[in-house]
């Protein structure tokens, strides 16, 4: 075959690809992965914990946003959630694959890494007048929503048979306590002190509802990108407030010359500042994911670091938005959602209990968003995350979206709504429990 053949086969007969990157590749690699986990041979650490999520991540994120159906309702986010879990549930996974990943999101705090770095790196790299005016802004639509999730939620259980106790605390509640071990966890002990019984046995009876919550918030969030595809002008495209201008304020001029991004400066700056806020956990009880925000807002409202410098977060915020969501998103599907708990549960009414919690919360955030001043599907996006697991939730809610850049704003709606919730329910379960 000539030379000239050759070309026009390959034209004729495109090699399939993956984010530019020949498919055969990872294809390849992610086999050979999983081939190891079958002979126990992946090392139960940072490094086999991260073959395994980045390999299955660039394989099923993109085949999610090509599915038909699934591309309009989450895509990628949705299917590399899912489905390892459902892997995982059928035990199709060999379990040293399983604790590798474990290792890398538990042991390893994957997680939280990403977190902290969406947060910092969106901070330091916004608008201070947009990141102001979204702060202020985002309690209106999430006190609403969650008043609505709360009289929507408890109106739709009852009328499917259960009572007001069991509609409030295990099904209401658990959606808006802020995560499984932010949530569910304290919440157990306190029906467990107030209701008497071992905490272990309410954790089972809470999950399911989380976990629905946070499946109907990630289908809701794809729902809203295609909303804001067909209107543009309802959709801030990761901002909340609306501007006489669409285009954001010009960077601040910085004495330093330009230069190439210090990667290494912009990890220490992310971890340096979670480091501390976990050490103010201690002075001021406060987690430490809510603390690292505000020591955010605080550096870039006092101008703390050079432009410069705030760019080289901003440049490592790139990457794992770009590249480590979908990756991100497997890890949290093998390790944090459970679905055998679910199925102990599933009925219709129940699933429409918990949808109904989430789709009043999105509507609200709209309806109010709108009313205010904001752009309606970003707010209602924030809002929303306050139904989600945690900061899980949040990273597959705003991933379904694709706005991680509203990261701070989503940790702030889950973590005050939720530490709101639970201290509420815990109180109210000692009162009409």
């Amino acid at each position: 075959m000539s030379s000239t053949d050759k070309v026009r086969r390959t034209t004729r007969y495109p090699m399939p690809a993956v984010d530019g990157v020949p498919l055969v590749i990872p294809l390849l690699l992610t086999a050979l992965v999983l081939l190891a986990g079958s002979f126990r041979a992946i090392p139960e650490n940072m490094i086999g914990g991260l073959a395994v999520i980045v390999g299955l991540g660039m394989l099923l994120g993109p085949l999610g946003n090509r599915l038909p159906v699934v591309s309009r309702i989450g895509g990628g986010a949705l299917v590399c959630l899912l489905t390892p879990s459902i892997l995982v549930y059928a035990k199709v996974f060999d379990g040293n694959t399983v604790r590798a990943v474990t290792a890398l999101m538990k042991q390893a705090n994957f997680l939280y890494f990403v977190i902290a770095t969406l947060v910092v790196g969106s901070i330091l790299g916004m608008s201070r007048k947009l990141m102001v005016g979204g702060l202020i802004r985002i309690f209106p639509p999430l006190l609403a929503g969650t008043v609505a999730a709360v009289t929507v939620g408890l109106a739709v259980a009852m009328a499917f048979g259960n009572s007001f106790h069991r509609a409030l605390f295990y099904i209401v509640v658990p959606i808006l306590g802020g995560g499984i071990g932010e949530g569910v966890i304290p919440l157990s002990s306190a029906y467990a002190s107030a209701l008497g019984g071992e905490p272990g046995s309410y954790v089972a009876q809470l999950i399911p509802a989380a976990i629905i919550g946070n499946i109907a918030a990630i289908i809701s969030a794809g729902v809203l990108r295609r909303l804001g595809d067909k209107h543009p002008t309802l959709d801030g495209g990761g901002r909340l407030v609306r501007e006489s201008t669409p285009e954001l304020p010009a960077p601040e001029p910085d004495p330093m010359p330009p230069r190439e991004p210090n990667y290494a400066l912009g990890v220490l700056m992310i971890t340096g500042l979670f480091v501390f806020a976990a050490l103010l956990e201690r002075l001021i009880h406060l987690p430490a994911p809510v603390l690292v925000i505000i020591l955010a807002v605080l550096c870039k409202l006092g101008r703390v670091f050079p432009a410069s410098v705030e760019a080289d977060a901003r440049a490592v915020y790139s990457i794992i938005a770009r590249w480590f969501i979908f990756p991100t998103m497997i890890g949290l599907g093998m390790v944090y959602l459970p679905l055998d708990n679910v199925m102990s549960v599933l009925s219709v009414g129940y699933v429409l209990a918990c949808t109904a919690v989430v789709v009043a919360m999105v509507l609200t955030g709209f309806l109010v968003g709108r009313v205010i001043a904001m752009y309606p599907i970003d707010a209602a996006l924030v809002t929303v995350c306050h139904s989600g697991l945690g900061g899980t939730g949040d990273v597959a809610i705003l991933s379904a979206a694709d706005r991680m850049n509203l990261m701070p704003f989503a940790q702030i709606s889950t973590r005050m709504g939720g530490v709101t919730t639970v201290i509420s329910a815990a109180w109210l379960v000692r009162l009409i429990g």
